[in-house]
């Protein structure tokens, strides 16, 4: 198998206020590149991509209903690491055929970035989350 992963392209991070997150990573030295929403069960959630030379952090914002699981798990959580890769259909086809627990049933559009972005999620062995990501 030859996946091809290029860098790790964000890391994602849960927040309960997102304008709140935006300016505390701000004050670290990191601009928003990058705003938007994103519908989940049947509700609104909201997005950065916080940039600091290569490093890209993804704050979201759940839609309410969903805020309180976030805020029971107490200390700081980082939810996934994300790969950027260069043909996202054939790492995943790669993966399904090697049987590794994918969570999607194909890659996921979203309409991030300028020509929007294709990901999907694997399972580690610690139920840890690893995101291929390619942006289009």
């Amino acid at each position: 198998m030859n996946l091809k992963i290029t860098k790790i392209q964000h890391i994602g991070i849960p927040v309960t206020n997102l304008l709140a997150s935006i300016n505390f990573y701000q004050q670290l030295g990191f601009e928003s590149v990058m705003e938007s929403s994103f519908d989940y069960n049947g509700g609104k959630g909201k997005v950065a991509m916080m940039q600091s030379g290569d490093i890209i952090i993804e704050l979201y914002q759940m839609p309410d209903a969903e805020l309180p699981e976030i805020k029971a798990r107490g200390n700081g959580h980082v939810d996934h690491v994300a790969f950027d890769v260069d043909d996202i259909d054939d790492v995943f086809k790669q993966l399904n055929e090697a049987g590794f627990t994918v969570l999607e049933s194909a890659p996921v559009f979203l309409p991030f970035w300028k020509n929007g972005c294709k990901y999907f999620n694997i399972l580690g062995p610690d139920g840890e989350r690893l995101e291929f990501n390619q942006i289009l």
